[in-house]
């Protein structure tokens, strides 16, 4: 699947794009922005862009408990199950809310990545895309929060680790907000390297000290745009991932930092996600096999969102 030249991977196949209908069916009320306009707006734009020529479509599956138990608690899934409402919705926090729907699609999301590093890992796809949602990052080890029920990204990490028995695994998280729930997670895990950055002060209030020696946060003050981004991942970013030498990395890829996102206050373009996606890349080249696995976390202004996507994926499919 791969040919080895000059210490690069060239990457032969197509991005498996995972998604499922049942990620539409999550739905927390009228007015909320973590709403199932999203995936269609991004299928809308990939269509425009005529970038599905570059990938093959994958059908989500359903995450299996074994798999969610080994980043959460069997009592908080136990919780979740007993929480999902048949009609109507149950409220877990100010922000998060149950439909009849959600279990199925936080199922689904979760089981994409999973069946993502599959993919990758047996050579099936070159690295993968997890258009899905509800998002993840927030969710803690026993705990839903910030619009996340599962930790979807923490799946996939756990499922590489020990179906894979990969050594060593990276994630990168630029969405606006930080991913407690993943540091929360693999806090001191040696086998795990985060690299993320932040709007700060901001939800969910945490980030700025790292909880463990493997957390490279760089939080970002209101207002920063693509050159403190740039400068936070040239200086804090590479020369950890280079030092950590990772053999798969992972993308929280929130798109919700982009200037035209309400959801907070800093002024990332299109192409700052897609000068990011490259230097991924070239990371996963020299020390993946080219393998990645990305997936879907905020980004709640349509157009912005479906942009945004594209640009992402326009450099992992090299479109």
């Amino acid at each position: 699947m791969f040919t080895w030249l000059k210490n690069r991977w060239h990457r032969t196949g197509m991005t498996a794009y995972l998604t499922h209908p049942d990620c539409l069916k999550h739905d927390m009320g009228a007015g909320h922005p973590e709403c199932p306009e999203r995936l269609t707006a991004i299928r809308d734009q990939l269509m425009a862009a005529q970038l599905f020529d570059f990938l093959q479509e994958v059908d989500a599956p359903e995450v299996s408990r074994e798999q969610l138990a080994r980043v959460h608690a069997p009592r908080y899934i136990d919780y979740l199950e007993s929480c999902s409402p048949e009609v109507g919705s149950f409220r877990l926090d100010p922000d998060t809310a149950m439909s009849p729907g959600t279990l199925l699609a936080a199922r689904r999301a979760a089981g994409s990545v999973v069946h993502a590093v599959d993919l990758v890992c047996e050579g099936a796809a070159p690295n993968a895309f997890c258009a899905v949602r509800p998002p993840g990052h927030h969710a803690e080890s026993a705990r839903a929060m910030g619009f996340c029920f599962f930790n979807n990204v923490a799946v996939g990490v756990a499922h590489a680790l020990a179906a894979h028995k990969l050594e060593r695994v990276a994630i990168a998280d630029f969405d606006v907000h930080h991913g407690n729930g993943t540091e929360d997670i693999f806090k001191d895990d040696e086998r795990v390297l985060m690299v993320s950055t932040f709007q700060s002060p901001f939800y969910p209030y945490s980030g700025d000290v790292p909880l463990g020696a493997n957390m490279h946060n760089v939080p970002l003050r209101a207002g920063s745009g693509g050159r403190e981004f740039r400068d936070a991942v040239e200086h804090e970013w590479l020369p950890a991932l280079h030092a950590f030498q990772p053999q798969m990395i992972f993308v929280s890829a929130g798109f919700d930092a982009h200037r035209e996102d309400d959801m907070g206050s800093l002024g990332l373009t299109e192409a700052d996600y897609e000068w990011v996606t490259r230097h991924l890349v070239q990371i996963a080249d020299l020390y993946c096999q080219g393998r990645i696995v990305s997936v879907l976390e905020g980004g709640y202004e349509l157009s912005a969102l479906a942009r945004s996507v594209v640009a992402h994926l326009r450099v992992l499919s090299d479109a």
